[in-house]
């Protein structure tokens, strides 16, 4: 007998979610897993060393981030009891997973999209069914997938950046039989949003603090949905998912929303200039509503771009799509990064 018997059979069949490269020696660009190229605001970096000052790191956090609901609830005008609270917004996909499929449901999303969405259906022993974009990243409609017990939106979606429409997202809402997550992660880089239908009964908004806020290595995230069913995703979350620093360092980066103003404008403005150069380097990228780029096609194949540039010690994120294809998603770092980057890109597609 081995080790790996006493597994579930579908837990052993998968292949499971792979994170983007985290290399610790310092060597590397790191443009490959969309993490904010400033520091967090300086009210985050307050808060946690007060709480360090005090004992609170003795005692358990509170279980369900109350101040931290508070403040969310009124920034973004909904109730207090609609939000549920994450370690980073993996953690609350994975507590609506396990909420609302049954061993044997179903799991749909469009692709190309985030892999962790197969990934959390085969954990809960639940079909998976994805659902090509159209030519121009839109949804299909009639949406082809109606019997689902849960799907998953990314808007703005990874790795494309591109962005569906409210309305398309209400229809879509409306056609479900069963719940519908939308993983907003990306969101503070978009132009637009879904937040009101989180109102609804059967839809969940999810949200990042890792990109936007530069909170990456707190892992904090949040879901805003009708209060009764946060009600039944408290039964299922662990008891103490957040702890006493991140519950403090997010509560304290929603408050500066001049901080998040002025650092998301410098990354919009070097991704205009990274999506424009891309461009005349002759790369084709799709237009862009997350902090990254999504380099499509090139006369030159992608993965072997991607080989030289890690060669020169700059990581972005290669990914290959079953039916669809690969691509290189490029995250928006500092203008010193890209500056970087494109010098190297030039010289690699020169050759």
């Amino acid at each position: 007998m081995n080790s790996t018997d006493i597994i579930r059979g579908n837990v052993r069949a998968m292949a499971g979610y792979v994170p983007g490269e985290q290399p610790q020696d310092g060597a590397f660009i790191k443009l490959n897993t969309n993490e904010n190229p400033y520091p967090p605001s300086p009210r985050v970096v307050a808060a946690v060393q007060a709480a360090l000052a005090g004992d609170r790191l003795r005692k358990y956090p509170d279980p369900t981030g109350r101040a931290f609901r508070q403040t969310a609830a009124r920034l973004l005008d909904v109730d207090p009891d609609g939000i549920l609270i994450g370690n980073g917004s993996d953690d609350v996909l994975t507590i609506v997973t396990r909420s609302l499929v049954p061993e044997g449901g179903l799991v749909v999303s469009p692709t190309p999209s985030y892999l962790l969405y197969r990934s959390l259906a085969e954990i809960q022993g639940a079909r998976y069914q994805q659902v090509p974009y159209t030519a121009d990243w839109r949804l299909p409609q009639p949406w082809p997938v109606r019997g689902a017990n849960l799907t998953f939106i990314a808007n703005p979606n990874s790795p494309s950046g591109t962005c569906v429409n409210a309305e398309d997202v209400a229809r879509l809402a409306e056609a479900l039989d069963g719940g519908l997550v939308i993983d907003e992660a990306y969101v503070d880089f978009a132009e637009r949003h879904c937040l009101s239908l989180s109102r609804r009964a059967k839809v969940v908004v999810t949200r990042s603090l890792s990109k936007s806020y530069a909170l990456a290595g707190v892992r904090f995230g949040y879901a805003v949905a009708d209060p009764a069913l946060v009600r039944e995703f408290l039964k299922v979350k662990d008891s103490y998912n957040c702890d006493t620093l991140s519950l403090e360092a997010a509560r304290a980066a929603l408050e500066d929303q001049e901080y998040l103003s002025a650092t998301r404008a410098r990354i919009l403005r070097t991704r205009s200039r990274l999506g424009a150069s891309l461009t005349r380097l002759g790369i084709e990228v799709t237009p862009r509503e997350g902090n990254f780029v999504w380099w499509r096609r090139t006369y030159r194949a992608v993965k072997q771009t991607y080989e030289e540039v890690k060669r020169r010690q700059i990581l972005v994120r290669y990914m290959n799509y079953e039916g669809y294809g690969d691509g290189l998603r490029i995250t928006v770092g500092s203008d010193a990064e890209i500056d970087r980057l494109l010098e190297e890109l030039g010289k690699i597609l020169a050759v």
